[in-house]
């Protein structure tokens, strides 16, 4: 795979992601894939998938855990339902994740994503405790299938981030950067943020997104497309090439009710990503 790769965030028959056969109409040739629904992870689903996406040219670079009953409503409601927080669902979703581990496993991809959730801020407390045991159960089962661990950032700032990182103390846990998450959730600088934590970096979302006008960390902020928002494409680029990132750069666009619009505007932020390279290479 070449450097800087641009991808595309996709789903197959759930999630935030766009249809398939759009990325292939727009010459997309790597995705992250929002993992399917529980159904169609099957071994024979999973060769019929593989073999779709060979004919249209595509690799799959990761596949990102998704559970139900999360929601995105607000940040309170993130923080609620998301990841492995909620202690009610804990377990039962470190099992599908063991499931869905297997699954991408059958897809020859070797990274998991995921919001993890919201990690209790009292690193004494049970729940942090918690929280990193289950983490290391996950990476521990992933790195039996040959896997590696990508946290999505966001919800935390870059030094909690790492921190956290530190005290799960596995080799096969990185970060999957996502700039837009930093201001959405009110969580700190994303330029600065990606320089402190560079050295995990494995992949990326190009997005775009605006602070709240009304109290960070506790109001959303607007996601907006790539290159229109507060995150300067040019200098996370340049910021990328800086810590050595050389992995896809992978648009993520979460309008999925708007399929038109979204496709439009992956199309913009594609004619974005592939100036700025231009220019910086």
């Amino acid at each position: 795979m070449e450097k800087w790769t641009v991808g595309v965030f996709a789903s197959i028959d759930a999630g935030l992601g766009v249809n398939l056969d759009v990325a292939r109409d727009l010459g997309i040739k790597t995705i992250q894939l929002h993992t399917p629904s529980k159904k169609s992870r099957t071994p024979e689903n999973a060769k019929l998938f593989l073999d779709k996406l060979n004919d249209y040219g595509i690799e799959v670079t990761c596949v990102f855990l998704g559970f139900e009953g999360e929601s995105y409503a607000s940040i309170q409601i993130t923080a609620e339902t998301v990841g492995f927080v909620p202690a009610a669902t804990r377990q039962s979703r470190l099992a599908e994740a063991r499931e869905i581990s297997d699954f991408t496993k059958w897809l020859g991809v070797q990274a998991i994503g995921s919001h993890i959730g919201f990690v209790p801020h009292d690193k004494e407390s049970e729940d942090y405790k918690a929280m990193v045991a289950a983490i290391q159960e996950l990476c521990d089962y992933l790195k039996s299938n040959g896997q590696n661990l990508h946290l999505e950032t966001g919800q935390e700032k870059a030094e909690a981030l790492l921190e956290f990182l530190s005290d799960v103390q596995r080799d096969n846990i990185f970060i999957n950067f996502d700039p837009a998450n930093l201001i959405l959730y009110g969580m700190g600088d994303p330029i600065g943020s990606l320089k402190k934590v560079g050295k995990y970096v494995r992949s990326v979302h190009c997005k775009d997104a605006k602070s709240t006008s009304g109290t960070p960390g506790v109001d959303w902020g607007c996601e907006v497309p790539f290159g229109q928002g507060e995150v300067n494409a040019e200098l996370f680029l340049k910021t990328l090439k800086e810590i050595g990132f050389d992995g896809p750069l992978t648009i993520e666009r979460e309008i999925p009710e708007e399929p038109e619009r979204q496709k439009k505007e992956i199309q913009q932020a594609l004619d974005l990503i592939e100036s700025i390279k231009t220019k910086i290479s």
